[in-house]
């Protein structure tokens, strides 16, 4: 019981950091002028060559071994990893900031129908009310966003919450292996994919601090992190924590530059966090 509680405050505090540092992320694209194929090139290619020396001076001479153990997880993690990266650049680029991060609010209720599928941790009933009701307030937001013609967006930002919530239930499924170096491998591809379609990858201005800055405080460290924290605590739980930049992400884009979503995605994303939020303090009181 004691190894069970530690676990579990092992995986919040992971996840909790993660998200802390992964809130101004959204803002700092925004006030960035580098287009969306250079954006995406260096939030690929500067975690990678980061985490990969941390990783080299960690496991020294076992790090080839380490790659080697990811094994299939691994593989199906870093084409997710990867694929997530690329949608949530692409949605953040084409609706407001707050109707893709309430998008990947839906995360948690997401890795709790891939719990079920895949690795047999069935839904109670409070999960299943809490889906239907999440998703009837996304079907809500959708609709609103096609009338201001931003569905292309939050459909990206709904492949980003999916990406998150398989990148959460491999890594509980395969808890007993360090998937860090799959995520690793994950960044090479977005900077590899992105590569070909970069017009220019000069950094003016403001950028220079910006984009290195949010590309290790935003991306690398809390990858990481994301990355170990299911090895403790469920994948649903992990996403929880992500209602966190839901709240303050938009909260930091309207504080700098005044965006502001539409009263339909408020209260669709008022909807879900609570709805998440309830059904989060039911389950750990449970527990």
């Amino acid at each position: 019981m004691k190894n069970s509680l530690s676990n579990q405050k092992k995986g919040s505090l992971l996840a909790f950091i993660a998200v802390v540092l992964i809130t101004p992320d959204s803002l700092l694209i925004r006030l960035s002028n580098i287009e969306t194929w250079g954006m995406l090139f260096y939030r690929g290619a500067i975690p990678f060559v980061v985490v990969l020396i941390g990783l080299l001076f960690f496991y020294k001479k076992n790090f080839l071994k380490v790659l080697l153990n990811i094994g299939f997880p691994g593989i199906f993690y870093f084409i997710s990893f990867s694929a997530c990266n690329i949608t949530f650049l692409i949605s953040i680029q084409n609706t407001n900031v707050a109707n893709t991060l309430v998008m990947i609010a839906l995360a948690p209720m997401l890795s709790a129908i891939l719990g079920a599928l895949f690795l047999r941790e069935t839904p109670d009933k409070k999960t299943w009310a809490a889906i239907v009701i999440t998703f009837t307030a996304c079907l809500y937001i959708f609709h609103d966003s096609l009338k201001l013609g931003n569905i292309y967006g939050d459909l990206f930002g709904f492949a980003t919450a999916l990406g998150l919530a398989c990148n959460a239930t491999i890594a509980r499924y395969a808890k007993d292996r360090d998937l860090v170096p799959s995520a690793v491998i994950g960044k090479l591809i977005v900077a590899v994919f992105a590569f070909f379609f970069v017009e220019n990858f000069t950094l003016i201005g403001k950028d220079i601090l910006f984009i290195p800055l949010m590309c290790v405080m935003c991306v690398a460290i809390p990858f990481v992190l994301v990355t170990i924290a299911p090895r403790y605590i469920t994948g649903a739980e992990v996403n929880l924590f992500f209602l966190l930049e839901t709240v303050l992400g938009p909260v930091w884009v309207w504080l700098v530059i005044k965006e502001q979503p539409s009263v339909e995605t408020i209260l669709g994303g008022i909807v879900i966090i609570i709805t998440i939020a309830i059904h989060s303090t039911l389950a750990l009181k449970k527990t």
